[in-house]
């Protein structure tokens, strides 16, 4: 990893960006794994990729973020300047508008089952964008967008490391049925990430939504975890009608969220230290969302 500093941030800017040289620079309080960002005064924001393989995702949203914005009602980090290497960091980097709010992670008031409206009609809008210039799903987007059966060998290498601690018989039911289906219908925008460090709130609503760096064009169910990452009961039900896709949808998203919660607990993704996919494995045993 790269370390990235106030210093730093406030020297790239100064050089290649002179006319906001004397803004201050100030570390967000909540920061990412891949990317870092920084407040660039009142109105801006400075994204940089912590390492070389997030670089491609910093480089698509330039590209793809002001397509988005002119679509979708919801706010969206629309670029204002693209950076290069300088000063001892080795990537492109970005400037964002930035744009306020809370991340549901960290808000301390949020209005769930209208979160739940709010995030299904984000996701309703996304998926009618035009695709012209969207990318294709694949390695850049982690296969978000691709068909789960990508992480087939993930999950059973991840299921032979828990056969002591989970259902395995269970989780292998819910992953067959999340390989018995294909998006039908010509490929759509998804998101990628959405998740509550990715949701930005005011006034206990969604707001915003950032992170587009594993965006693409391809099968919709990948931005459904929520509804067994977050939601809980009737939220889930009001977010799968806001959402409106059909019941295969629903179980290849299960499979997106079964994926992820047992290759982080095994150990086969990202760190988790506060055990929270362990937490997600429980609901996605539990509670299928679909008859």
């Amino acid at each position: 990893m790269t370390d990235i500093t106030v210093d730093l941030v406030r020297a790239l800017v100064s050089e290649q960006f002179p006319e906001w040289g004397d803004l201050p620079v100030q570390s967000v309080a909540r920061q990412g794994w891949d990317n870092r960002t920084f407040r660039l005064g009142d109105r801006l924001a400075v994204r940089l990729p912590s390492a070389e393989g997030y670089v491609a995702g910093i480089e698509k949203e330039d590209r793809c973020l002001p397509t988005l914005a002119k679509h979708l009602q919801i706010p969206v980090p629309a670029p204002v300047a693209t950076g290069r290497p300088a000063a001892g960091y080795p990537f492109p980097w970005s400037v964002r508008h930035w744009l306020p709010g809370d991340t549901v992670e960290a808000a301390t008031a949020v209005d769930r089952t209208q979160l739940a409206r709010d995030l299904g009609t984000f996701l309703t809008a996304l998926r009618k964008v035009p695709t012209r210039q969207g990318p294709a799903s694949g390695r850049h987007s982690y296969f978000r967008g691709c068909h789960p059966s990508v992480y087939s060998d993930q999950v059973e290498h991840a299921l032979d490391k828990l056969k002591d601690v989970v259902d395995v018989a269970a989780c292998q039911a819910i992953w067959a049925s999340a390989l018995t289906s294909a998006w039908p219908f010509p490929s759509t925008w998804f998101h990628g990430d959405v998740a509550v460090g990715n949701l930005l709130t005011t006034n206990k609503r969604l707001s915003a939504v950032i992170d587009f760096g594993t965006c693409g064009i391809g099968d919709p169910a990948c931005d459904l975890v929520m509804a067994w990452t977050y939601f809980v009961g009737d939220e889930r039900k009001i977010f799968r009608e806001t959402v409106g896709l059909p019941d295969d949808a629903w179980r290849r998203a299960r499979g997106w969220a079964l994926w992820k919660a047992l290759a982080t607990t095994a150990g086969l993704s990202s760190p988790d230290p506060e055990g929270f996919q362990g937490r997600v494995l429980v609901h996605v045993l539990e509670d299928p969302l679909i008859d």
